[in-house]
């Protein structure tokens, strides 16, 4: 038999629960309600350029940056060396008397503000980057040299004339050269492997500073965060010894030139292919190690409306492919051709192994199809793993990941590395400066792609972004919520510790959406709703202004309470079951269930409520319940006793101090009654007569 919990209210509190005040002199430990349901003013103002509904204004505007880029790697001397043409559109309502270009390969040379910033592990140096010209192009391609100002990861690039407002248009031309870090490097490096070296290379070009509508020109200095880029087509090219494969963000435009006749039909095949097909495999591998080609060999690639570029270089990794189950994309100009999609690996003889690389691409498809299907659709036609020595970077369709992962530890990475094509690669945000917004976004949708595949295989995400001891995160992070030195998820990227930076800007930036979705606003009024900011704000520079606004208007609450105490400060709920009484100390006329809050994060809890023949139902608080005070008397209706109460009895909320939050009632078990189900659906409460006896509160005992 199914009962309903039905919540009374006494006629003299005209709302649907029966709240009483209990109370005594508020501590300066209390909550205070005034403060935590404050109206919020947020950082970013609304303007022409963002609205208040969190979307672009009606004058945004954003510039763009274009590269045509070739370089070369020497294995000998470890020495890259390009040259690029850089065209820059100015968007801006302002003209420009500068343009601002970073040089992220400083941040290795010896006395960089990052090795400053950063002693404990950017211990070893090189000479950072050598610029070997900078000049203006005219529109005859005349070269007009220019003397830049460097200042170590930014370079100044002063102008002849100011570049004119709404669509001016100008090309740099640079040259230059440095030398690749090997695994110190980090996020780019070479490495050794029996094969031969591999050459994982990003950051590896002059790329231009974003001009945007907050700061102007925003010149943070690269200390060893992320990234702040602008889109555009890039088209580049990259000259290795023969024999070297080359795997790289965008399309392969010269394969016949770079690849064999029998790579070039097993890449066909794999197109076709919903399971991995081996293009380079172990034994060609080998071959390549015993007998080195001569000469060399150089690869061509494009990518359309990205933001930025990375590849992969060695004679030492076998490569294989499958196909991605995604729409086909616009043919290719000027050839007409229309591109393969393909989910792609690359890595070393080590790596593979039946439950290791050898399902990096069943990794690597499965979470852009996941997430094309689930949020915004991938707009470029490759993704691809690479087993380096253990980068965990991300980049534009491609990333690098660790050789040595393997089982859960190769899927969480590679779902989360890839997971960042649509965190920051499609929404732009600014990583330099809010971090949260890409790592934690994308470390949220992470854990339903763990739910996702192959029947929770690997879920639920356990690792170091996520619930990294006990896999349930209303217990893991509470050892953040509960220590005053971790900083806010607001804190500037620079500014966050080590320590900190996966419990805060990973786990707690994914773990706020994951209560903003599941306890606060519901998975179909949130998943509309985070659809709808990917959508406006793709290819886009969003703040979190804009995040916090979009989701209030199209949520339709307001969050303001959750944004202060989530991102804004370090707070978490805490609520407390303080006593059971019956009215009229009679059971069958029903209880008062008394709840307090303690906490400064009022989130939305459950309170289950269980019978002494083992029935129970359960009732939502919600966060208005606290709007003017911080405790109230629930009446719960019943017929019989009441066994035990208990708040989140599901462990789904970060509750400070579980120890207050359940009651057993001690009370006599009625004789022959049998155990049913009742419905865990609070109905609307009906008018009652008032009850205005209270009851002495029965002995019990706090806390299981």
């Amino acid at each position: 038999m199914s009962r309903s919990l039905r919540l009374r209210c006494s006629s003299a509190v005209p709302v649907c629960l029966l709240a009483t005040l209990l109370g005594g002199t508020a501590l300066a430990a209390q909550p205070d309600p005034h403060i935590i349901f404050a109206p919020l003013t947020l950082p970013q103002p609304v303007n022409l350029y963002h609205s208040g509904s969190g979307a672009p204004g009606p004058a945004a505007w954003q510039n763009r940056a274009d590269y045509a880029i070739n370089v070369g790697i020497d294995p000998v001397t470890h020495t890259l060396s390009g040259s690029e043409v850089l065209t820059y559109t100015n968007n801006s309502p302002d003209e420009l008397s500068v343009l601002w270009v970073q040089l992220d390969q400083n941040m290795y040379a010896l006395g960089s503000r990052g090795a400053f910033a950063n002693p404990n592990w950017l211990k070893h140096h090189t000479g950072g980057v050598m610029i070997d010209s900078v000049s203006l192009l005219s529109n005859t391609d005349q070269e007009i040299a220019v003397k830049p100002f460097i200042s170590d990861t930014r370079m100044q690039v002063p102008l002849e004339a100011p570049l004119s407002s709404k669509g001016g248009k100008t090309r740099l031309k640079i040259s230059w050269h440095y030398t690749i870090p090997p695994e110190w490097g980090g996020r780019t490096a070479y490495s050794h492997v029996p094969e031969g070296e591999v050459y994982e290379i990003a950051q590896f070009y002059p790329r231009m500073a974003v001009y945007d509508d907050m700061r102007g020109w925003d010149t943070a200095p690269y200390l060893g965060q992320e990234f702040y880029l602008d889109y555009g087509d890039i088209e580049y090219s990259v000259t290795v010894p023969s024999g070297f494969l080359v795997v790289g963000s965008g399309s392969l435009t010269n394969p016949q030139e770079v690849l064999t006749q029998q790579e070039q039909a097993r890449l066909a095949q794999a197109a076709q292919s919903e399971t991995r097909v081996l293009i380079r495999n172990a034994d060609e591998v080998k071959a390549l190690a015993a007998h080195p080609a001569l000469g060399t060999q150089t690869w061509r690639f494009r990518m359309h409306n990205t933001r930025d570029v990375a590849f992969v270089a060695s004679p030492a990794l076998i490569w294989d492919a499958a196909k991605l189950d995604l729409p086909p994309l616009a043919p290719e100009a000027p050839t007409g051709k229309t591109v393969p999609r393909l989910a792609m690996s690359v890595y070393p003889l080590e790596a593979a192994g039946t439950q290791k690389w050898d399902r990096s691409t069943e990794y690597a498809k499965h979470a852009i199809e996941y997430f094309s299907q689930q949020w915004f659709a991938y707009p470029w036609p490759n993704a691809i793993n690479v087993g380096g020595h253990g980068a965990a970077m991300e980049y534009p369709g491609i990333v690098f990941d660790g050789k040595d992962d393997a089982g859960a530890e190769l899927f969480w990475v590679t779902t989360h590395e890839l997971g960042h094509s649509w965190f920051p690669m499609i929404v732009g945000s600014n990583e330099r400066r809010n971090a949260f917004m890409d790592e934690g976004f994308n470390t949220f949708i992470d854990v339903y792609a763990s739910a996702h595949f192959n029947h929770g295989e690997y879920a639920p995400k356990q690792d170091v972004e996520y619930a990294p001891k006990t896999g349930n995160p209303a217990e893991d992070s509470l050892e953040v919520l509960k220590d005053p030195a971790a900083p806010p998820l607001m804190t500037p990227a620079d500014l966050v510790p080590e320590k900190y930076r996966h419990g805060v800007t990973y786990f707690k930036g994914a773990y706020g959406l994951t209560l903003l979705r599941e306890q606060i606003v519901g998975p179909e009024r949130f998943d509309r709703a985070f659809k709808r900011y990917i959508a406006l704000w793709a290819y886009k520079h969003p703040t979190p202004s804009d995040f916090f606004r979009l989701m209030e208007s199209e949520s339709g609450e307001d969050l303001s309470w959750f944004w202060r105490g989530w991102y804004f400060n370090n707070w978490g709920p805490d609520y407390a079951v303080d006593g059971v009484s019956y009215i009229n100390a009679n059971p069958t006329q029903g209880a008062l269930v008394h709840v307090v809050n303690k906490g400064w994060l009022p989130l939305p809890v459950v309170l289950s409520v269980t019978w002494v023949d083992g029935s129970s139902a359960r009732v939502r608080i919600p966060t208005e319940t606290w709007y003017q005070k911080n405790e109230v008397n629930l009446q719960i209706p019943g017929q019989q006793a009441i066994r035990s109460v208990v708040l989140d009895p599901d462990h789904v909320i970060p509750d400070l101090n579980r120890a207050d939050n359940s009651f057993d009632v001690k009370a006599p078990q009625p004789a022959q009654v049998q155990p049913d189900s009742i419905s865990t659906q609070a109905v609307a409460p009906a008018p009652v007569e008032s009850t205005p006896q209270k009851a002495p509160v029965l002995q019990g005992q706090a806390g299981h």
